[in-house]
């Protein structure tokens, strides 16, 4: 079976980085491109991030730097959650590489027009270069097999009391994706919140090699959760529904998007579009997941 093409936006981040060390190293996924964003941290912290990333994982992969701001609001970045530097605890090399000359939009672009096969879209964060590329180029969508992102919620936010992070950074950028007529499939806080590593699990990833004992170092600075209580390691359950989608129970829904005031952020999610009721729903949600299932994978993603 030919593996599965992707380009992964990203805005590295703790659980981005597990979700990239497992699609880098799984067989079945070809990592084509790296695209960066601000959001967990600034542009240029997440870029050099993902460029530690692929040198820490030798891997021939191109980094693009991407937006550095939302399309209309000011950034909210979250280094209580990830560190300063987005990365916090483990002291990666100097990174030698950089990133490509050209804006990821446009890197984006080209490499999606020139794909013979379509390409899925893993959006592990903000949607603001996504929104951009289909905003600009339309022509693109023909060449997307679909974008299985993290984001949202159907029952409450991790930001306030209704929206998600990567959402309510780009709320704007979100319903243009929402509303590109693109196959979508949702993970949001409904089973990134229940697919949890607890303390055995992330000590015998840490035995089992180099990516084991760098992700076991930046889980000791992340603060989503605990060992004790379980880590959320929300971004790396788009790769486990790419290789593993048999652990989810899914729903299409209609999702919108709160754009203004003091919900901006929320997804709104039924069975009818409350505006245009004829039209179909518009994203495959996941509404839940099996932990144990989960965690199992994860664990097996590095201990084989």
């Amino acid at each position: 079976m030919k593996p599965r093409n992707i380009i992964i936006d990203t805005d590295p981040g703790i659980d981005d980085a597990a979700a990239i060390t497992i699609a880098v190293r799984n067989p079945a996924l070809n990592v084509q491109l790296i695209s960066t964003v601000a959001a967990n941290v600034e542009v240029e912290k997440t870029t050099q991030n993902a460029l530690k990333l692929m040198e820490f994982l030798e891997a021939d992969i191109p980094v693009a730097k991407g937006c550095d701001a939302p399309l209309l609001k000011k950034l909210e970045p979250c280094p209580e959650i990830h560190g300063v530097s987005g990365m916090d605890g483990y002291d990666f090399p100097e990174v030698k590489r950089q990133p490509l000359q050209k804006h990821a939009v446009e890197v984006m672009r080209e490499m999606l027009m020139e794909s013979e096969e379509k390409i899925t879209l893993a959006a592990l964060a903000t949607h603001t270069n996504i929104a951009i590329l289909l905003r600009l180029y339309p022509e693109v969508k023909e060449k997307i097999d679909e974008i299985v992102m993290m984001g949202g919620g159907l029952s409450g936010g991790n930001t306030n009391t209704v929206a998600e992070f990567n959402l309510y950074n780009d709320p704007h950028a979100a319903y243009m994706v929402f509303e590109s007529g693109l196959p979508i499939t949702m993970l949001g806080l409904d089973v990134t919140n229940k697919a949890l590593l607890r303390k055995d699990t992330i000590e015998k990833i840490k035995e089992s090699g180099k990516e084991g004992e760098m992700l076991y170092s930046l889980f000791e600075h992340y603060r989503s959760g605990t060992f004790e209580s379980g880590l959320r390691i929300h971004d790396a359950c788009v790769m486990a529904y790419m290789l593993k989608p048999e652990l989810f129970q899914t729903e299409k829904l209609y999702v919108g998007m709160v754009t203004e005031g003091y919900a901006a952020g929320a997804t709104v999610a039924g069975k009818v579009n409350p505006i245009a009721p004829g039209r179909e729903p518009n994203v495959n949600v996941c509404v839940d997941v099996d932990e144990v299932a989960f965690e199992e994978w994860f664990a097996g993603e590095f201990c084989r």
